[in-house]
């Protein structure tokens, strides 16, 4: 891989890691009575919030990165990290959730993933006086975005700048680190049946561009497509990305030796908690994918 299209790679997330970095140098406002979501509603925050609902593990991961997690009193089946999270109330799924369980918990702030499956669930909880806000986390300019928001929110817009600082800065730094790297083409394996890849749409992408890879599926603008083996095999990566479970079963799969990389044993394993989305994780995730995909640069 040339210089020039490590550039072009490195040009590719300019703009995201410089709003990264901006948003932590502009002085966050105080709390107002209002914030405005991505549903673009306007919602009453006039206190701080004590009782807190996160139905997404990402902006539950977020709250705890800003010192806000002693405050959740509900979460979905899906929050795993941090472990404190466990001792928290398990109130179902975080997409069409069951409101009579959120409304039980006695919330004074309900955080749900900006879908059109939530529209309802969002009107119902206003409709009982209910604080509630929607936010995509899809994209490492939204992890900035919403921590921010979170931070303005629950009255923690110290820890939030902190926290996108921090991330913002290690992900700056990685990029550098690895512009100059021979950048592997890759496949990220998602699921076998049907076969799903990361898509350009997906943050995962964006954290391959940060560790030094192209993602072979990165023109494909849906986080996670749909694809057919025979265009894997057309696309020829150099490298896969998958679970352990699922790279032992490649390697003695005589379907999957044909794809060269696999036959090559190019299988590398991934941490699979990072796939949820992009939290306060998201720096160290791309160190240890840098580290991962580039071990003799990033060797200890």
């Amino acid at each position: 891989m040339s210089r020039l299209t490590a550039s072009l790679s490195l040009l590719v997330l300019a703009s995201v890691l410089a709003s990264v970095l901006a948003a932590c140098e502009r002085r966050t406002a105080p709390m107002h009575d209002t914030a405005t979501d991505d549903f673009g509603d306007t919602v009453g925050v006039a206190t701080a919030p004590v009782r807190i609902v996160s139905l997404n593990p990402t902006t539950t991961e977020l709250l705890y990165a800003i010192g806000a997690g002693a405050r959740l009193v509900g979460r979905t089946s899906y929050d795993r990290i941090p472990a404190a999270v466990s001792s928290v109330p398990d109130l179902g799924p975080g997409l069409r959730p069951n409101v009579e369980a959120v409304l039980a918990a006695r919330p004074d702030l309900v955080i749900l993933y900006a879908s059109e499956d939530n529209r309802d669930a969002v009107r119902r909880l206003r409709a009982a006086r209910v604080p509630t806000v929607a936010y995509k986390v899809d994209r490492i300019a939204d992890f900035a975005r919403v921590t921010l928001a979170l931070g303005r929110i629950t009255g923690d817009t110290a820890a939030a700048r902190v926290t996108v600082d921090t991330v913002g800065r290690t992900l700056a730094g990685t990029l550098v680190r690895t512009a100059a790297l021979p950048h592997p083409r890759v496949f990220w394996f998602l699921w076998e049946s049907p076969l799903l890849a990361v898509g350009g749409g997906s943050f995962l992408s964006e954290m391959l561009k940060v560790a030094g890879a192209l993602n072979v599926y990165d023109s494909l603008p849906e986080p996670s497509p749909s694809i057919t083996f025979e265009d894997l095999v057309r696309r020829d990566p150099d490298i896969v990305l998958a679970s352990a479970t699922t790279r032992a079963r490649m390697l003695a799969d005589p379907r999957w030796r044909t794809l060269r990389a696999v036959r090559e044993r190019r299988v590398l394993v991934f941490d699979t908690t990072i796939v949820n989305g992009p939290s306060a994780r998201v720096g160290a995730s791309a160190v240890a994918l840098a580290t991962l995909l580039h071990p003799d640069a990033f060797a200890p």
